[in-house]
């Protein structure tokens, strides 16, 4: 679905360089499956996603909350390892520093990570590049099955954001 709409844009099917990133998700009470997110004081799962610079997701996996961003995304990867093929690049934010990610990631697709930082000053600062993966989040909250998971099992909120990508992939 996505290469289509990538070819449809003029660009490859598979992109070269992915933005990683991940998101805590509140559970409603129904949820069997749930952890907790000490940085951000969540008790619920964490969505892991891959967009490429148009904001279109190439790799998503849905963890318990108290998967590390690192772990998730490990994840997602060896998961996704086909869609993610041509992947030479992948930027992320400060949570995925430490050379056993970057080595891993490497490993299994043969793509560099690339983090960027936050200054040191406690501002606001769009960080380049980062804001696109930041954006997707914010299309798939807008879909009111994904603001919080109301589901049971784990593996109802990847099919909800598969849904919302296929369903938002029609209207255009």
């Amino acid at each position: 679905m996505v290469g289509k709409v990538r070819t449809n844009n003029g660009r490859k099917e598979k992109t070269s360089f992915c933005i990683g990133d991940a998101q805590s998700v509140k559970n409603t009470d129904t949820a069997e499956e749930k952890g907790y997110d000490g940085g951000k004081r969540v008790s619920g799962i964490k969505r892991h996603l891959a967009t490429d610079t148009q904001g279109l997701p190439h790799a998503i996996e849905v963890t318990t909350a108290d998967v590390t961003d690192r772990d998730g995304a490990i994840l997602m990867v060896e998961r996704e390892k086909e869609n993610l093929s041509d992947v030479k690049n992948v930027l992320t934010d400060g949570s995925y520093t430490g050379e056993n990610f970057a080595s891993r990631i490497n490993d299994l697709i043969g793509a560099t990570v690339e983090v960027v930082k936050r200054n040191e000053l406690h501002t606001f600062v769009v960080l380049p590049k980062r804001w696109v993966v930041e954006r997707s989040f914010s299309w798939l909250e807008k879909c009111r099955r994904l603001w919080k998971n109301c589901e049971r099992k784990r593996v109802g909120p990847l099919f909800n954001v598969h849904f919302v990508i296929i369903k938002d992939d029609k209207r255009s």
